[in-house]
């Protein structure tokens, strides 16, 4: 047995040595810094106390790290995974409650058992099929909704709790006149403070330079109306338990199904991402195994849903790490920083807290790539669009289902709709070789009793319609028996489409004529060779070449019509 595909850690366990652990503890520290303030915030965002940010960010990367296969990919909790939480756990309990926290647990449990299944069936490809788009929407309609969350603290207006997007508008606007200003002097002081030091000072953690100053800003205050975070506890996760009874995993399984899609797609994307500069292989089922694991391992201490971080990976794989140590080393070093700074928490105003996520939320709006989108393709804005407005007038769960469905219906749009060029014999001028052209591009003659076309995109049950459409239109429009399949362009032929090319066949065959194929990649003709499709045609229909098709067909053709015919573009014609 190989226990390497048990226990992925065992490859890069011997890549280890002093100048890689030294690389992976600098990045580590400096990971370590920038999560602090982020697991607060991200956990404000879920509706979960402030450290079960923090024990997010010290269980998760470590079993991710341990089991996936990204070198550089760091996890923890999300923004997007965040409120996609809160979105599905504040319909079944109130925020704050035990009650709470035990079914954002359950939920991580879920979601976690969800993507190990998808590992260990190896559907990691299938994050291929759902458009990057999809997330570009979502991201930019949950950054909107966490901005609008944060009003209330913010701006010191009293807002219900659970008030849809527009209704939470409604109310800050109808109660303008009761606007807290101290509060919002300490988001708008913490808000420049970050921008500032970021701008300045790029290296250093802007966040919580911005959460220092806004706690001495409200200390300055002492006003009554200023609410603190309160006190985190100085501890390691404690161990817990998610609720296992039935009732409630059949009412949770639709939203951490939601919850583990939009992991998986935020790990894969954001791990390709940074193998790209780094020309690491990433293996998809692996990390959806280590994304699972870590979910699952994480619920029962303390943890809520966690995926990979663009933010925290990108600056690991730009701090230098050169192994997944330096995700554990972050992990750890957090916990030892937690152990001495958590009583401060005791100081830092909600307030603070609401103008950091409203950067963090800003920084979730990717407007270089939604320009792109925008000019470069209608299908993909349409995608955008929907999953955008889906995002923040509907469900949460419901926005991501209908963006990957509909990225899934512009995908098989595309692909059922295959480029079917006709082409025809040409001779280059400057070799005197005669080659197939399209004919589209060069309108050179044609044979009037073979035509010669090439199917660029594979032969399955979504392509098959557009593909007899198109042999029927030269059988019945055109009046020709005969057709030439170049099947270069041909991945695959799966059942439906073999059965649909044999009917076509056998309408062409009792005129007389046939279709014919040359040039199909050998894994598609033993497949078809296997289902018998072969056997059903007559192996004489099929070529290795072009030339000893031309020959052979040229035999079967009408020899009344080549007698008058005037092209003659064969050799075989002039013969």
């Amino acid at each position: 047995m190989n226990l390497a595909a048990i226990f992925p850690f065992l490859r890069w366990i011997k890549l280890i040595n002093a100048d890689t652990l030294k690389a992976d503890l600098i990045a580590g520290l400096t990971g370590a810094v920038i999560v602090l303030p982020q697991g607060v915030a991200f956990a404000t965002i879920a509706g979960l106390p402030p450290e079960y940010g923090l024990y997010t960010a010290m269980v998760t990367p470590i079993i991710a790290a341990l089991f996936g296969s990204s070198f550089h990919l760091v996890s923890g909790p999300t923004t997007a995974i965040s409120i996609v939480v809160f979105s599905a756990v504040s319909g079944h309990a109130e925020v704050g409650t035990p009650e709470y926290i035990n079914i954002a647990l359950t939920l991580t449990f879920l979601a976690g058992v969800y993507q190990l299944a998808f590992g260990l069936a190896r559907l990691g490809a299938l994050v291929n099929f759902v458009s990057h788009t999809v997330v570009i929407g979502f991201t930019a309609g949950a950054a909107i909704l966490i901005a609008t969350s944060q009003m209330k603290h913010i701006l010191g207006i009293e807002i219900p709790k659970g008030e849809s997007f527009l209704h939470t508008w409604m109310d800050v606007f109808m109660g303008l006149g009761e606007i807290k200003y101290a509060l919002l002097v300490i988001a708008a002081a913490t808000l420049l403070t970050a921008l500032v030091v970021k701008k300045l000072l790029p290296g250093y953690p802007n966040l919580l330079f911005g959460m220092i100053v806004g706690s001495l800003i409200a200390i300055l205050f002492q006003d009554d109306s200023i609410r603190l975070v309160g006190e985190i506890p100085r501890h390691l996760p404690p161990p817990s338990s998610p609720e296992f009874s039935f009732s409630t995993i059949k009412a949770l399984a639709p939203e951490a199904f939601a919850v583990a899609l939009l992991g998986l797609i935020e790990a894969v994307s954001i791990s390709r991402a940074v193998a790209t500069k780094s020309n690491q292989r990433i293996d998809s089922n692996q990390e959806f195994i280590g994304q699972g694991l870590s979910n699952i391992v994480g619920s029962f201490f303390s943890s809520y849903a966690g995926s990979g971080s663009f933010t925290r990976s990108g600056v690991n794989f730009e701090a230098g790490a050169k192994t997944p140590m330096s995700a554990i080393f972050a992990a750890i070093t957090l916990a030892l920083v937690v152990m001495l700074v958590a009583p401060l928490a005791a100081f830092l105003p909600v307030a603070a807290m609401g103008g950091v996520i409203l950067l963090v939320a800003y920084n979730l709006i990717d407007f270089h790539h939604i320009g792109e989108i925008i000019r470069s393709s209608r299908s993909e804005t349409a995608i955008l669009a929907t999953t955008f407005f889906a995002t923040l007038f509907l469900e949460l769960e419901f926005a991501i289902y209908i963006g990957v469905l509909l990225s899934l219906v512009f995908f098989l749009a595309k692909t059922s709709t295959p480029y079917i060029p006709t082409l025809s014999l040409d001779t280059d001028p400057e070799t005197g070789k005669r080659t197939f052209v399209e004919i589209s591009k060069k309108p050179v003659p044609q044979c009037p009793q073979l035509k010669v076309i090439r199917i660029d995109m594979s032969v399955y049950f979504g392509s098959i319609n557009h593909i007899q459409e198109r042999i029927r239109h030269i059988a019945d429009n055109e009046q020709i028996d005969h057709i030439l399949i170049i099947g270069s362009g041909i991945n695959f032929i799966d059942l439906a489409g073999a059965e649909a090319l044999l009917v076509e066949h056998r309408q062409l065959e009792k005129r007389g004529g046939g279709i014919y194929f040359v040039g199909l990649k050998p894994t598609v003709y033993e497949y078809i060779a296997r289902i018998g499709l072969v056997k059903k045609m007559g192996a004489d229909q099929f070529f290795d070449s072009k030339s000893n098709a031309i020959s052979e067909i040229y035999q079967r053709l009408d020899r009344k019509i080549c007698a008058t015919c005037n092209t003659q573009i064969f050799e075989e014609c002039k013969q």
